[in-house]
């Protein structure tokens, strides 16, 4: 417990016994109720396997079983901000509202996307938002199996991310600010473009961008963030009952490749100097 006389709070730092999650509590009179969860995201290549993470958890979870809960999100809850970010060594989950159980409704949902995502069970998410081929057909071709046209299309490739990183590598400055990380941080994560490089994004299985979610979304390598005015046991039960003491996605993958014969030591979230 200490004052931070910048944020004019009294922080609280908490690590829950089981998990190992650990939480930074703001107390603060400031209606605006923030939470954030956030996971250490360092990349080992420039597949964008934590960018395509990021979109892909929000598309759907155990309890919340919808397509696009974010964007329901965006138009139902009274939140003032919402949002998710991808960082060179963090992914971040960030909400607020001047309403509390609107706080906690927003809480179940981003929780439940980052520890039960659908992911696991369709792999669809994963064509979406990372990468897929898609065949382009000459104007007026049919699309039938047996028909010649099929050999004179074109296959390419398309996905949610591997067109975002389309456009933010077009830009001249953010191919030399990636040059310039490769040569000041080399042997780091921070050599890696954290968003994904068109040339190495379909590099990326699904069976590792599936690995990847189960060693670094575990609440042992989370940080949760709470800010403002807020009934901060109530936050702390609602937590340690509905997530973090339970069994997620990942820790249930995690326990089946221990289970395999597969060394712990390898399931661990990736290092800095990671090659």
């Amino acid at each position: 417990k200490q004052y931070v006389q910048a944020k004019k709070a009294t922080l609280y730092t908490l690590r829950h016994e089981r998990s190992g999650a650990r939480l930074l509590y703001f107390d603060r009179p400031d209606p605006n109720k923030t939470f954030a969860v956030s996971f250490k995201t360092l990349p080992e290549d420039d597949t964008g396997v934590f960018h395509i993470l990021e979109h892909s958890v929000l598309n759907g979870s155990k309890r919340f079983p919808v397509k696009e809960p974010f964007v329901d999100l965006i138009k139902s809850s009274m939140q003032t901000f919402l949002n998710a970010m991808t960082y060179p060594d963090k992914t971040i989950y960030p909400v607020a509202t001047t309403n509390e159980q609107d706080l906690y409704n927003l809480m179940d949902v981003y929780l439940d996307a980052v520890f039960n995502p659908a992911i696991y069970t369709k792999p669809t998410i994963f064509e979406q938002e990372g990468w897929h081929y898609e065949l382009d057909l000459p104007e007026g071709a049919e699309v039938d199996s047996s028909s010649a046209s099929l050999r004179e299309g074109t296959l390419r490739y398309n996905g949610v991310v591997f067109n975002e990183m389309k456009g933010a590598l077009s830009d001249p400055m953010s191919v030399l600010d990636d040059a310039v990380n490769a040569a000041l941080y080399p042997d780091t994560a921070y050599a890696h473009e954290s968003g994904g490089d068109p040339r190495a994004i379909p590099a990326l299985t699904y069976e590792q961008f599936l690995d990847t979610h189960a060693r670094h979304y575990n609440p042992s390598n989370s940080y949760i963030t709470l800010y403002g005015d807020l009934d901060v046991d109530r936050a702390l039960a609602f937590l340690d009952e509905r997530y973090l003491s339970q069994p997620s996605a990942a820790s249930r993958r995690m326990d089946a490749a221990v289970a395999a014969g597969e060394d712990p030591s390898t399931l661990a979230p990736n290092p800095l100097d990671v090659q």
